[in-house]
């Protein structure tokens, strides 16, 4: 996987929070996860599908099987 370089934080984080949130950056292949408040900590990286399944379960609108 390339280095992971186009970083960008939640809609969801505003200034009443602080700006802290997750930030997270994409390729072709994969989607990168890591916390806003320690960026060069940690990140999570997830296929790109998974990562959209992901999302459309939190969404409350699970997949069909």
């Amino acid at each position: 996987m390339s280095t992971m370089n186009n970083w960008r934080k939640s809609s969801y984080s505003g200034e009443g929070d602080g700006n802290n949130c997750v930030e997270i950056a994409t390729s072709t292949t994969h989607v990168a996860v890591r916390d806003s408040k320690a960026p060069a900590r940690a990140t999570l990286t997830f296929p790109r599908a998974a990562f959209t399944r992901f999302l459309t379960a939190v969404e409350g609108n699970p997949p069909p099987r």
